[in-house]
Formats: structure tokens, sequence, C-alpha cells
């Protein structure tokens, strides 16, 4: 009963929040339509036949008139039906997949868990065409002309950004482009899939030793063991998503713009940018033979340049 009523209270406080947080943007910030995004998005070089794996801050896009609905329907207007959308849909007990390792009695069921990502998501994921993927802690979702293959037999895969997972199958796709809108490189899930990719050749030792199974639930009600592995907590706190690691995320930005393979520009009110799949996970391999990778230090990073702009870099 305890236990209910302290889940009971966090709801009705992050209610409270979030109705708060809506008046403050209603009042104070830009207000953005769903042609708007469109054409936005548009100006980004997003186009029709696109696969996006979209990360996103909803609030940075200043007041959008119809909310989170508003901004799918504008990220489907962009790549159109024959396009695809891809959406973190992690449920992570706990705060972090050590936490849900730790939890006994931990099954993920997708038919009553949802996300923790955020607005965005949580909508995204209640849209009519959505699937999702079955795993413990990173779930995706996905829409459109790739999204039964994007989200299949994910519970199946050996690793969860590896072969066989969504993040692998995004790799492969036409027109593949990883989109992040009002984020910085930081909160990038895609950056895994080089780390289970290249497994203990990696040059940082990301994981703790032991593989866990976990319990799932697919869309039938059949029980899944699912591998998963934490990752090391000491190497996450240098991790480029890490409140800390500000030069670490300034460098990706300086380089991957360098590079010519950042697209930069403005959606609603929010600064965004993206980056083609395949050129994006080709660069990260080509800085991980350099010893730069999401965990470099500051003398790795001192030591390894940013890569002179290239004369066909985008702004």
């Amino acid at each position: 009963m305890l236990e209910q009523a302290k889940r009971a209270a966090r709801a009705a406080l992050e209610a409270w929040r979030r109705a708060a947080g809506a008046r403050h943007v209603r009042q104070n910030a830009p207000h953005v339509t769903r042609a708007g995004l469109a054409a936005g998005l548009e100006r980004l070089g997003i186009a029709p036949g696109d696969t996006l794996f979209v990360h996103s801050s909803l609030k940075s896009l200043g007041y959008v008139e119809g909310g989170a609905p508003a901004v799918i329907a504008a990220l489907q207007d962009a790549v159109g039906p024959q396009g695809a959308l891809l959406l973190p849909a992690y449920y992570l007990p706990g705060g972090t997949v050590r936490a849900a390792c730790a939890m006994p009695d931990y099954v993920f069921d997708p038919r009553r868990h949802g996300t923790h990502m955020g607005r965005l998501p949580e909508a995204f994921l209640a849209s009519p065409g959505v699937r999702r993927s079955i795993h413990p802690t990173h779930s995706v979702c996905a829409w459109g002309r790739h999204a039964a293959n994007l989200t299949e037999a994910h519970h199946r895969a050996p690793s969860t950004f590896g072969m066989g997972s969504p993040w692998q199958r995004f790799i492969g796709c036409e027109h593949a482009k990883v989109l992040g809108l009002g984020i910085s490189m930081g909160p990038v899930t895609f950056y895994h899939a080089l780390e289970d990719a290249m497994g203990e050749a990696f040059p940082v030792p990301v994981w703790e030793d032991e593989t866990r199974l976990l319990a799932c639930l697919d869309h039938a009600g059949r029980r899944w063991d699912v591998p998963v592995r934490p990752f090391d907590p000491a190497v996450a706190r240098r991790r480029i998503d890490h409140p800390g690691r500000e030069d670490l995320r300034e460098y990706f930005q300086r380089e991957f713009d360098a590079a010519g393979l950042r697209v930069n520009g403005q959606v609603g009110d929010a600064a965004s940018w993206c980056i083609p799949a395949q050129a994006f996970y080709d660069h990260l391999c080509q800085l991980a033979s350099e010893h730069v990778t999401i965990y470099a230090s500051a003398a790795q990073l001192a030591a390894r340049p940013v890569s002179q702009p290239s004369p066909h870099a985008r702004a």
C-alpha cells in the first residue's frame, strides 16, 4: 500500500510539473505550427523516403499548436508514406540498466509499460500504426515503411544495440538519418551501435563483466529471457551525455561539422541537426581508431585536434 501511495504521489507531482511547464511555454515561447515544423525539417534536408531516428526535446521547439501529436504529424509529413520514423521508447525502472538488472521480479510488458523518454516518445508510442520492439530496457517504436523490420526480433538479438537490433537494421536502411531536435550531440543512443559491433575490440571497456538475463513478455504475452549487459557506472560518468562533459559534446559538434556530415538548422524554435546514419557510423569508427570515443578524456581530445573543415561542409 505504501509503495502504491508513493507511485501515485510521484505521478501527481509529475503531472503538476508538466502542466506548469506547459503553461510557461504557452505564455512565453514562440508559437509553432505543424506546417512550420515541416518546413523547418525540409530546410534541414529531411526529404520524402527518409528513415529518421529521432532524439528530441519537445519544449525546445517552442509552443507547438496541437502539442506532441502535431510534431509527430510534421515528421510524418516530412518523410511521407515511403519514409519511416524511429523513436526511443526506453523503459528503465530505477533509472539505469544496472538498476533494472538488480530488480529480482522485473518483467517488461509492452502492454502496460510506457516509456521514460518524454512526451514526444509517449505520444508517438500511442499513435496509430506504430510498432514497438520487445526489450527490457531499450525498446524502440517505429512508424512507416520499415517499421516492422526495424522492430521485429529485438528480444532475440544477442546484444541490445548489435546485430539484429533496431540500430543495426536502421543503419542498413536507405536514406537513414539521425535527427536531433533541440538537443546537443550528447543524448544520442546511436553511439552504442559501434560499441556492440566492436565488442571487446572497442577502445574503452564500457560494460560490467556479467551479462544478465531479463524477462520480457511479447505482444502475445509469451515470455522471453533477453541478454542485457549493464554499463560500468565509473565509465558512464565520463560519457558524452554526462552533465560535466560539455567539452566532449562541443568537440563532437565541431568534429562532425568540420567533416561536413552534420546539417544544422532551425526547426520551430529549436537549433536542430541531422547526420546520415552510415556516414555517422563510419566516422565514429574512424574516431575510435584514433582513440577518440564518447568517453574520451580531455587529454585524448587535445592529442587529436578537430579535423579541418571539409570544402563540402554545410551550415
